[in-house]
């Protein structure tokens, strides 16, 4: 069977036809990319569409019936084991390496930032929640922010360690709206810089350091928060990330960890994924979440609301293809960052719709709390 005859059929069984005429499916503008797919999995097909070899009139409905049909396990090339054993033997999550994802990523613009975010600067997933279709973007990220502080039953005055800050809003609306005192930890220049001219003269203080460092700190805080942290954390630092927030935790307190969580126990991410998005970036399990956390924490609650990171990703898409113009003009970025921006946020939307990624919040505490009550 030909490379062509083979892609055919895989597509096929997710319901994507070659050539077809609905909008996901796959539209060849390089018969190449055959060979190509099977000679380098996943990273080759987002590579071959950065280059422009093929497309999809509607790429998040494409990445549905991918997910769906598990495609992923059945493309499995050399390059991609070869990276599931370097995870095995090195840890690609210590401190030096963890420094790539901020300088290729967090750092990578401002502007394209707070074009597709919007006034929030909120990163990670907003929270739809109760308001459901007459939310916008900017209404469900402001929803999140609140969220967290409820979940947490803040009281003015108290204090807070953040592990992991990304542009400050957090911080900010932690110590402007219910009076608490914030130490954020970060290793983004760029987000860093950009909380501290926000956060003004709030008590709020950025720490541009690996959140490790905040075992050096002997303060105890009546909260601890990780939004959007753990992605970054990975398997072989899990433990010592929840022993850090036990020890840095203050008598009766409460810890919120808010991640990206996966179906399938992993050690590494999709190699695509990894090289133009989030170096050394791995999805954890529910599995190894709780076992990280065993004999550290009580688990109070545990929430899911992974379907409006699909909402939030096809939102900050439409921000940025509003913004590309603008983007474009100012001669940072070309047509194939523009295509591995869109193959980014699209094979995520994709991915949380099929329901293979989801979106957690756990509130934990460390047994001294009486009775917590579960908010929506």
């Amino acid at each position: 069977m030909s490379a062509r005859d083979r892609v055919v059929s895989l597509l096929r069984e997710a319901d994507i036809e070659v050539g077809g005429h609905r909008p996901w499916d796959l539209h060849v503008h390089d018969d190449r990319l055959f060979d190509r797919v099977f000679g380098g999995g996943s990273l080759a097909v987002g590579e071959a569409y950065m280059d422009g070899w093929w497309d999809a009139e509607r790429l998040d409905e494409c990445f549905v019936r991918v997910h769906r049909a598990r495609l992923d396990r059945r493309l499995r090339t050399l390059p991609m084991l070869a990276q599931m054993l370097v995870s095995r033997l090195f840890n690609a999550q210590s401190r030096s390496r963890s420094r790539r994802v901020a300088e290729q990523h967090y750092d990578l613009s401002t502007p394209l930032y707070e074009a597709m975010l919007g006034p929030t600067m909120q990163y990670t997933c907003a929270y739809y929640g109760p308001a459901g279709e007459t939310c916008s973007l900017d209404e469900a990220q402001q929803a999140k922010l609140e969220l967290v502080a409820r979940k947490l039953h803040l009281e003015p005055g108290m204090t807070v360690l953040e592990l992991g800050g990304g542009f400050g809003e957090l911080a900010r609306h932690l110590a402007a709206e219910h009076g608490c005192r914030v130490v954020s930890y970060n290793i983004s220049r760029e987000q860093v810089a950009f909380g501290r001219a926000r956060c003004g003269d709030l008590p709020v203080e950025f720490r541009l350091a690996d959140y490790r460092d905040a075992t050096d700190d002997d303060t105890l805080y009546d909260r601890v928060i990780s939004v959007g942290l753990m992605e970054h954390v990975g398997p072989d630092n899990y433990r010592g990330f929840f022993e850090l927030a036990a020890s840095r935790l203050a008598p009766g307190g409460l810890a919120l960890v808010h991640t990206i969580g996966g179906r399938i126990s992993k050690r590494a991410t999709d190699p695509w994924i990894a090289k133009y998005i989030f170096p050394g970036g791995v999805i954890p399990s529910a599995r190894q979440l709780t076992a990280a956390m065993e004999g550290l924490f009580v688990l109070e609650d545990w929430h899911n609301f992974g379907p409006d990171y699909d909402r939030t990703l096809m939102a900050w898409e439409a921000n940025f293809l509003a913004a590309w113009p603008e983007l474009r003009g100012d001669g940072n970025f070309d047509e194939r960052f523009y295509r591995m921006w869109r193959y980014y946020l699209n094979s995520c939307a994709g991915a949380f719709r099929a329901r293979t990624l989801n979106l957690w919040q756990l509130v934990l505490s460390r047994g001294d709390v009486p009775r917590y009550v579960p908010v929506r």
